[in-house]
C-alpha cells in the first residue's frame, strides 16, 4: 500500500511557499533540488522534477542514431587497453553510494 502524507503550506504574497520537510524528504529533494507541478482534474500533483541536460540528450541521441547505421563499428575493448583502464584506476576510491561533492546537478 502506497504511503499517504499531507502537508499543509501557506502562500505569500509573492505566490511562493515553503516545502514541507516532509515532502521534500518523500520526494527526495533538498536545497537547490526542483519539483514539478503538475494540474489536471481540478487537482495538481508535486513531484521530483527530472533533470534534463539537452546536451547530453543530443549526444546520445547521435550515438544511438549512429549505432543504428553503423553497427560493425562497436569493438570489444581490447586486453590491452583493458589492462591500462585497471592500472590507471587501481587505486582510485569508488562509492557509488557516495555524495558527490561540489556544484553537480545529476
Amino acid at each position: 500500500m502506497a504511503i499517504s502524507l499531507e502537508e499543509i503550506s501557506t502562500i505569500t504574497a509573492k505566490g511562493q511557499t515553503t516545502i514541507p520537510k516532509a515532502v521534500r524528504q518523500a520526494l527526495g529533494v533538498d536545497y537547490g533540488g526542483r519539483i514539478a507541478f503538475r494540474v489536471s482534474d481540478g487537482g495538481v500533483t508535486v513531484c521530483r522534477a527530472d533533470d534534463e541536460d539537452p546536451a547530453i540528450d543530443s549526444f546520445l541521441s547521435f550515438l544511438a542514431a549512429d549505432l543504428k547505421r553503423h553497427p560493425e563499428a562497436v569493438k570489444a575493448l581490447g586486453p590491452e587497453l583493458a589492462a591500462r583502464i585497471t592500472a590507471l584506476t587501481a587505486d582510485v576510491p569508488v562509492d557509488l553510494d557516495d555524495a558527490i561533492d561540489g556544484d553537480v546537478a545529476l
